[in-house]
């Protein structure tokens, strides 16, 4: 029987588990077992996270998140979650090895999943020219044409990376203007390798065994027209993974998981929910991260509160009903 369990491994998991692991819980991170660090395994370089002037490689980051928590003593299980059962008190996880974990309290930090177009020979063609991952994906498409399709800072990054590659790269996108952030934007409009293709959808993929190009139609006046590629890659966003509670825990209008205001107490008492798989707008590296701490400290006031980590101050002040460390009466 355990304190905690974390589900998940990306910049939330990790940071809760850093934090919970501090605090003395052992806690037991669900990693996965082929995805692992979360969506920054596949980022190149992030140079917007705090203490890293220089910028830093997506999965180096990771690695040194895994080792700190390591290092407090978490304990790190490369493994998929098949099922949840979190109505009773203790919390039970089920991995696709067959064992069984059980704990007091459960943070789910398990994040996003990338979207996908929905079209005829998506899946028929991925892993023939249709990825979701340009670093993954990239060295094959040496001086090949390639296509991109969003209109976010993915997609600019993605483009960005591919021209390292290819001898082409279109930008696919729905609109007459971009979703990116300014910076993000202007480093693909200068990019000689890089071409916008505005007001356009990608109806549909050609290639029997690999991709040959893509039909694209006018979201101005629905005309259509093929656009010979070598590659496609999708960038368009992210999907929280909430699968494995589904009809288990209380999801917001976006699909997300709901959380009680600013903390990360779900609908059901001892889970807490951290990361992308609450957070429908900002969905960066650092909030997650810091979404992550608030989950860890939530969990350890749950426990104490249990008499699991140490009965809290019998004067503690109660706000939203939790403890609040910080503000202790004096009297």
């Amino acid at each position: 029987m355990r304190q905690l369990i974390i589900i998940g491994s990306g910049p939330a998991g990790y940071t809760a588990a850093i934090y919970a692991a501090r605090a003395n819980l052992a806690p037991l991170v669900i990693a996965s077992s082929v995805e692992a660090g979360g969506e920054l395994m596949n980022t190149t370089e992030v140079e917007n996270f705090p203490g890293f002037p220089e910028g830093v490689q997506g999965p180096d980051l990771m690695t040194k998140m895994q080792e700190q928590a390591e290092k407090f003593g978490a304990e790190i299980v490369y493994d998929d979650v098949v099922n949840l059962d979190l109505a009773g008190a203790t919390k039970t996880v089920t991995l696709g090895s067959g064992r069984v974990e059980e704990s007091d309290a459960l943070i789910f930090a398990t994040g996003s999943a990338y979207r996908r177009i929905g079209i005829e020979g998506e899946d028929r063609l991925s892993g023939r020219g249709v990825s979701w991952c340009a670093t993954c994906d990239g060295f094959f498409f040496r001086e090949r044409t390639i296509a991109v399709v969003g209109g976010g800072d993915s997609a600019m990054e993605e483009a960005t990376f591919l021209t390292r590659f290819a001898s082409k790269v279109y930008i696919i996108h729905r609109r007459g203007e971009l979703r990116a952030s300014k910076i993000m934007q202007e480093r693909a409009f200068a990019n000689e390798k890089i071409e916008f293709v505005w007001n356009s959808e990608v109806v549909d993929i050609l290639g029997e065994d690999a991709v040959t190009g893509v039909v694209l139609e006018s979201t101005v006046d629905g005309t259509r027209r093929e656009l010979a590629l070598d590659g496609l890659f999708v960038a368009i966003g992210n999907d929280p993974r909430t699968h494995l509670v589904h009809d288990k825990l209380d999801l917001t209008p976006e699909g997300t998981i709901w959380v009680d205001g600013r903390s990360s107490r779900t609908s059901v008492r001892g889970v807490f929910a951290a990361g992308d798989v609450i957070d429908p707008t900002y969905r960066q590296a650092v909030t997650a991260a810091g979404s992550g701490t608030v989950a860890a400290l939530d969990a350890e006031h749950f426990l104490a509160a249990l008499g699991e980590a140490g009965a809290p101050e019998v004067d503690a002040d109660e706000i939203g009903g939790r403890p609040e460390a910080d503000r202790v009466n004096a009297a």
